[in-house]
């Protein structure tokens, strides 16, 4: 089971920013991505997108995926492991 947290933004904010609440949700998802503080899976969830349509939003706005060398040396030692290269 599911359980969500709400928070309150005046309209006056969002009618500020000349965003619905869905690009809202979905700027804060970016940004949150951005500084490490969510994973790929999460921000996308968050914002309601796919996993392409989220990569490609991301890499529109020249946001790294958070993929490191230590991280793809695992995945090629995990690789070999499963006989795979």
């Amino acid at each position: 089971m599911s359980t969500t947290l709400s928070i309150e933004i005046p309209c006056e904010i969002a009618h500020a920013a000349k965003m619905t609440p869905d690009e809202l949700r979905r700027e804060l998802a970016i940004h949150l991505f951005s500084v490490h503080k969510l994973s790929f899976g999460k921000a996308r969830e968050m914002a309601g997108m796919t996993v392409c349509s989220f990569q490609q939003l991301l890499g529109s706005r020249e946001i790294s995926p958070h993929y490191d060398i230590s991280e793809y040396e695992e995945d090629l030692a995990t690789l070999s492991r499963l006989d795979r290269i």
